[in-house]
């Protein structure tokens, strides 16, 4: 039976600043290529469920040594957040293979859609049960959103974006459902493409969302970062110019939305902090980690970030996090940034208890 992380006495423990990272961890180098996206498994069958299943316990154990709060599977057993999913979904050929431009940045071989999508089996319910039986931690668990997960394919069947957009609506909730009941904690759904497609964001995407979301029990959130620390990311931030504002375009309405937590990012960015008051009453994920270069921040450097937060969020709603997922990071600078987000939360929060 799922326990609510509010009523979690692990969680209360930590009543200020809870920290966790926002999906993804480096993979052990036998279990995948490493600082690789999309890397191929080196294991097969039997052999490719255990290693997984130990790759889940060590990153599960390096979270807890670095000191994470809400903690996470770190997408051991996902070659990609969001193509991982899709894979398990009828009516989606992986075979059949179109070239498409992701989020209007780099181009990509991608499976096309030949017919109704849907959910034979749950897709990450055993993984996350698995993880359940590890700790009594507060889990958080990640899924693509509805908008990004239509931005990774080749649609041949729907010729729909918003009518596709809504059948993976509908997966999702079934899939989160599950989820919420093998004692997930929070559900995130990663939409960088919010990111990028502001009036489909807007006109049905928020909305997409919220049938996502429709009837969980557990707390839920959305990602919206500016990618991981890859070459086309990094290029198409470059052409952003001296403020990044496309948050301004989509906050106002996730406000009014039943979202609860907006998990954003900062660190680091040319986002103008200022436009957190956008969603003030709702709780943020402060990106305070950097996942774009090797640099370790400093627990002062973390604390300067939540600091600068603190303007516009309130102290019980700040959850200090990473920027992006960190897996084309190597371990150990993952380990790192992570031991620097706790002990910045961690400054952050004594300095707030004296006065």
């Amino acid at each position: 039976m799922n326990q609510n992380y509010a009523t979690n006495p692990d969680f209360a423990a930590t009543p200020l600043f809870p920290t966790s990272t926002a999906g993804s961890l480096p993979k052990p180098g036998w279990l995948a290529e490493p600082e690789t996206l999309w890397s191929p498994w080196k294991l097969t069958g039997d052999d490719l469920l255990t290693a997984q299943q130990d790759a889940l316990r060590i990153t599960l154990q390096e979270q807890q040594q670095a000191g994470i709060d809400i903690v996470s599977d770190g997408e051991q057993t996902r070659q990609h957040f969001v193509t991982t999913f899709i894979e398990h979904l009828a009516g989606v050929d992986f075979q059949q293979r179109q070239t498409v431009r992701i989020r209007n940045r780099y181009d990509a071989s991608v499976p096309t859609v030949v017919g109704p999508v849907a959910r034979l089996a749950p897709v990450f319910v055993e993984d996350a049960r698995f993880l359940r039986q590890q700790t009594r931690q507060p889990i958080k668990w990640a899924l693509p959103g509805p908008m990004t997960m239509i931005d990774t394919l080749y649609d041949a069947h729907y010729h729909s974006r918003k009518q596709l957009a809504f059948e993976f609506a509908r997966i999702l909730n079934q899939e989160a459902r599950d989820l919420v009941e093998a004692g997930v904690d929070i559900i995130q759904f990663d939409e960088p493409a919010f990111n990028v497609f502001f009036d489909d964001v807007n006109d049905w995407g928020i909305e997409a969302l919220e049938l996502a979301i429709e009837g969980l029990s557990c707390e839920t959130a959305v990602h919206i970062c500016y990618g991981y620390g890859i070459q086309a990311n990094t290029a198409w931030k470059n052409t952003l110019g001296e403020q990044w504002r496309q948050y301004e375009k989509i906050l106002p309405k996730l406000k009014e939305s039943n979202i609860d937590i907006v998990s954003l990012e900062c660190h680091n960015s040319r986002v103008p902090l200022e436009l957190l008051e956008l969603v003030r009453g709702k709780k943020v994920m402060v990106g305070a980690i950097d996942v774009a270069n090797h640099q370790i921040e400093t627990p002062a450097e973390v604390a300067a970030t939540l600091r600068s937060a603190l303007q516009y969020v309130d102290a019980d709603k700040l959850y200090p996090c990473t920027n992006c997922g960190m897996a084309p990071l190597p371990r150990h600078i993952a380990r790192q940034k992570l031991a620097a987000l706790s002990a910045g939360a961690a400054l952050l929060r004594q300095e707030l208890q004296r006065r």
